[in-house]
């Protein structure tokens, strides 16, 4: 009893017997035609030539695919089946060509951006806007973490380029930077908190309540305690720390406490349309911020054209944040000094 072929035996069998896409167009083109002559025009081959590609066609498959009357020519059945896996061949190779194409132009593929909270706010999230609506088939992932976890994940190739800093102990030849700005820091409590009913409010006042703040160690917890001691302060008494954004948005929104973050996030959730706009920003401490962030990017590394065209706008987006910040600085301190 003879064993039937192997897997290995009949895969790619037509192509290893010589299958050419051009009969695979001229049998969809004898299908929709109904003429031999009028699926030869299509493909812009003499007639003789067209019966002579699905002479050998048939030899392939080993069976009849057509047959002649007085009108033209009819599929058989199996000629049917063939035409519909040719012609649904034929549609993939398109949109695989499509695909290609948007790819190469940068406009489908997936892109990985990791952002400190600040920047993912104010510079990151317009592009994403944007995007959804310039460049709907590129796929976003965006990474919020701290920036020594942010550059492990760029070296490890996890994302492709993110804002932050670059930590201390990396090899900073890894690394191409572009240097954005500081990061302001404001001091958020709930709407309905003591502090809000104060004229003026003072670092002193705020030292009296409970603080939520990052873990010991922390970049932005290390900024805040440093700048209260320049400023002859004492650290506060009584701190939570946490590294979770959330929960400190529901301590400060359940409690008393007073909790420093990223400006742009405090402005975020302060207004009326974020969250009910529970939370409030104290006019106190203007001039705190963390250290200057960057863009980052790999410094031997190709982008494929879809994260050129990300970083590209990611870079215009922080440009135009940079040099709007000065002048918001400006009318800040305006509109705090005294009359």
């Amino acid at each position: 009893m003879a064993k039937p072929p192997t897997l290995s035996a009949t895969r790619d069998r037509l192509i290893r017997q010589g299958l050419k896409f051009s009969q695979l167009r001229l049998l969809v083109a004898l299908e929709e035609t109904g003429q031999m002559s009028g699926a030869a025009a299509q493909l812009a081959i003499t007639q003789p030539a067209a019966s002579r590609l699905m002479g050998e066609l048939e030899r392939m498959v080993e069976a009849s695919l057509y047959t002649r009357h007085a009108r033209g020519v009819v599929l058989t059945e199996t000629g049917r089946l063939f035409a519909g896996t040719a012609r649904a061949i034929l549609r993939q190779l398109d949109e695989t060509q499509q695909s290609v194409g948007a790819f190469t132009r940068g406009a489908r593929g997936l892109v990985r951006i990791g952002a400190v909270t600040g920047p993912a706010l104010e510079i990151v999230l317009p592009v994403i806007r944007d995007l959804r609506v310039t460049y709907p088939e590129i796929e976003i992932t965006v990474n919020v973490e701290t920036s020594d976890k942010l550059a492990e994940s760029l070296l490890s190739h996890d994302i492709d380029f993110y804002i932050g800093r670059l930590p201390d102990g990396v090899d900073a030849r890894a690394f191409q930077m572009q240097l954005i700005g500081p990061e302001p820091v404001a001091l958020m409590v709930q709407i309905d908190h003591p502090l809000t009913r104060h004229e003026h409010v003072s670092l002193d006042d705020c030292l009296a309540y409970d603080w939520v703040m990052q873990p010991p160690g922390g970049l932005q917890r290390r900024t805040v305690e440093t700048y209260l001691l320049e400023n002859g302060y004492s650290i506060p008494d009584r701190v939570l720390g946490t590294s979770s954004l959330l929960l400190t948005l529901a301590l400060v929104a359940d409690t008393n406490a007073v909790a420093p973050v990223a400006r742009s996030v405090g402005e975020f959730y302060a207004e009326g349309s974020a969250l009910g706009g529970n939370i409030r920003l104290l006019d106190v401490a203007v001039d705190m911020a963390v250290s200057p962030y960057s863009l980052v990017r790999p410094a031997e590394h190709d982008m494929s054209p879809p994260v050129a065209r990300v970083y590209d706008l990611v870079q215009a987006s922080a440009t135009r944040h940079a040099s709007a910040r000065p002048a918001a600085q400006d009318q800040d301190r305006t509109r705090r000094s005294p009359a």
